[in-house]
């Protein structure tokens, strides 16, 4: 469970997040919404202890990620971030390796190499694992980032924004396969998402933000709503349903 309490974050005169608690549990897959700076990216990169709160706790099974050892911390709970750039030229292969790092600390075993070329073959990446990042399109490196956080193997995994750069089909593909992480390996997937509908149609949970603070949080259904909608968003929003199955949002 991942539990975050009175959590603050200010830059200057600006909060981008305003006393935030919230409580995610294990297992499934959670959804993160809301307007540009709502501060979803900011909350989840202090949950991923990649960034400092100014104040409050934030507990992954009763540990403060604040005083956590560092290798543990990275066997439990892997990130995503939004920006991700490498310097060097690597292979996909080489990528996804580097998700093994807390377990292999560069040593890596036979075990190691399973798990990489397992994260290869569950984001099909497979055919691209000798090509270098530099000849990829923007959506292959965003599965094989992906495939790098998972190869991890963590209980908990964050993921900001992972349908970045991706057409439909890979983005539907991205959905199922997160879902699949949940469903199949066991995996707390929380994700930073923009696409309401994919949120309502592959979540467990969905939690809406606004202005810095948890506005809404519960069940897509109770979520999907033209009335929670307009209060986070401030849109006029349509909701379809066929025999109380949510098949859609459409802004109007």
């Amino acid at each position: 469970m991942i539990e975050l309490t009175d959590l603050t974050k200010t830059y200057g005169a600006a909060t981008v997040l305003d006393q935030v608690s919230l409580t995610i549990e294990r297992g499934g897959v959670t959804s993160i919404i809301g307007p540009n700076g709502a501060g979803k990216s900011t909350m989840l990169t202090i949950v991923g202890r990649l960034l400092k709160a100014d104040g409050g706790t934030v507990t992954v099974d009763g540990v403060d990620v604040t005083r956590a050892r560092g290798r543990d911390f990275a066997k439990r709970l892997s990130i995503l971030r939004q920006e991700n750039r490498f310097t060097t030229r690597l292979t996909v292969r080489d990528l996804v390796a580097f998700g093994r790092y807390p377990h292999s600390q560069g040593r890596m075993t036979g075990e190691d190499h399973d798990q990489v070329e397992a994260a290869l073959g569950f984001l099909d990446l497979v055919p691209l694992g000798d090509r270098f990042l530099d000849e990829l399109s923007g959506g292959q490196r965003q599965r094989a980032y992906v495939a790098m956080v998972l190869c991890q193997d963590t209980d908990y995994v964050l993921l900001d924004e992972p349908l970045n750069n991706l057409d439909m089909k890979h983005a539907v593909a991205m959905m199922l396969q997160i879902r699949r992480a949940a469903d199949v390996l066991g995996k707390t997937v929380v994700i930073v998402i923009h696409d309401i509908n994919f949120a309502s149609a592959y979540s467990d949970r969905i939690v809406a933000m606004r202005e810095g603070r948890v506005a809404h949080a519960g069940a897509p259904k109770e979520i999907m709503t033209p009335e929670v909608l307009r209060d986070v968003f401030e849109l006029d929003v349509r909701v379809e349903e066929i025999d109380g199955s949510l098949i859609g949002v459409y802004y109007r």
